[in-house]
């Protein structure tokens, strides 16, 4: 459980859409690999094996918090990191990424699906509990994909610019589609809770790739298990925030799924996507992340303009609207941070 100095930081706070004296900064993908510290500490090291050292987790969370003085940290890790500790058979493959040995696509497969048993993902909660002292009151974000993705990722064996196999499945098999999503909920579910116990004082559910769907389609496939997750968590006293990416028509049925944050990426203004959430949910992003290679005259116009669009939403948590890029120069990000705290300061 967060403890009350995190409680009361400038991200937890806005998170709930209470006064805050700035807007909170974070960026997806902030611990990775824009930083050289980083790319220093890991090299060699393959991604899995990066995830379940804690003493390497816990110090490469924190380095984007020594360099750019973000208002949270996010814990490092990866999406698949609770299929891989359950005993699917995969790997994250460098300029690819996660590649399932063993793709599903029928009822057997689901039935060997195994469950994820706490103990498990143990080396997720050192790291959580290296953390909380070493950042010293900044709040820790814990996350997880959401089933939707894991299931893409499951289905394709790899990542899909499509979703061809996903989609046949989903229409073709639906008492298998969610068969198999239910299953992933409750991996979720339990990777998050874990993350909660050690300590993280905010969950983002990552639904990466949701934007694929339709409306109605996300309604009737993909909503109830997301929700599965998100209900899940009610009761655990830390902010949830929600996040897809090309999912600007699905911005109020993945607000009805649970959750506490709405982020939002590049594409709809925030002004425009707190109408579509609702009055009592707070938005995150939504930069977007190619403007941070464009002049800094460029870069501060989009960040006020961003800041005042946020301004009428329940309340706002400055990020991008996806991941930080490789190459991002990592002073844009500093003086992205400065600069978010100055023109929002009341």
């Amino acid at each position: 459980m967060s403890d009350t100095t995190v409680e009361q930081s400038v991200f937890v706070r806005a998170c709930h859409g209470e006064s805050v004296p700035h807007v909170p900064v974070w960026f997806m993908r902030q611990a990775g690999r824009s930083l050289p510290e980083y790319r220093s500490i890991r090299s060699g090291t393959p991604m899995l094996e990066a995830c379940r050292r804690p003493d390497l987790v816990c110090e490469i969370t924190l380095q984007p918090v020594r360099r750019h003085s973000v208002d949270a940290a996010v814990l490092f890790s990866d999406i698949v990191v609770p299929l891989a500790a359950a005993g699917v058979d995969l790997d994250i493959k460098p300029g690819v990424g996660p590649v399932i040995a063993n793709p599903i696509r029928d009822a057997a497969g689901v039935a060997a699906l195994p469950s994820l048993e706490p103990d498990a993902v143990e080396f997720v909660a050192e790291a959580v509990r290296l953390l909380i002292p070493a950042l010293a009151g900044t709040p820790l974000i814990g996350f997880a994909g959401a089933p939707f993705t894991l299931a893409s990722y499951l289905i394709e064996g790899g990542p899909s610019r499509t979703y061809e196999r996903t989609k046949a499945l989903m229409h073709g098999a639906p008492d298998v589609w969610h068969a198999l999503c239910s299953r992933l909920a409750e991996i979720t579910l339990a990777f998050l809770r874990v993350q909660v116990s050690a300590g993280v004082s905010a969950v983002q559910l990552f639904d990466s790739w949701a934007g694929a769907l339709s409306e109605a389609d996300y309604r009737r496939f993909v909503m109830p298990h997301s929700a599965a997750v998100l209900s899940g968590l009610a009761d655990a006293g830390v902010p949830r925030i929600h996040f897809g990416v090309g999912t600007a028509h699905l911005l109020p049925a993945m607000a009805e799924a649970g959750a506490d944050v709405m982020g939002v990426d590049w594409r709809t203004p925030l002004d425009t996507a707190a109408a579509l959430v609702g009055p009592d949910r707070a938005v995150q992003g939504n930069l977007d992340p190619a403007i941070l290679f464009a002049p800094w005259p460029v870069i501060e116009a989009e960040v006020r303009r961003i800041v005042s669009e946020g301004r009428s939403a329940h309340g706002h948590v400055f990020n991008l609207g996806h991941g930080v890029p490789p190459d991002t120069d990592p002073e844009v990000l500093t003086r992205v941070v400065k600069l978010v705290h100055e023109v929002s300061a009341v």
